[in-house]
């Protein structure tokens, strides 16, 4: 059998990992520990991953 005989499917469509619900939790989780951290190199990465998640939860929600 060859190649052109199988039939040419489409891979499933992907689904969400988390939900809005949780990225607002994880969110609040960041804002959290950013409030009780005094280490400066930590709070610039929980910085940016606050940004980063903030791109995919709009903050008017």
């Amino acid at each position: 059998m060859s190649d052109t005989d199988t039939p040419k499917t489409e891979p499933a469509r992907a689904r969400a990992l988390l939900s809005t619900a949780d990225m607002k939790l994880l969110r609040r989780a960041l804002e959290s520990y950013a409030r009780n951290t005094e280490d400066r190199e930590e709070l610039a990465k929980i910085n940016a991953l606050h940004h980063r998640l903030g791109t995919y939860v709009p903050a008017s929600e």
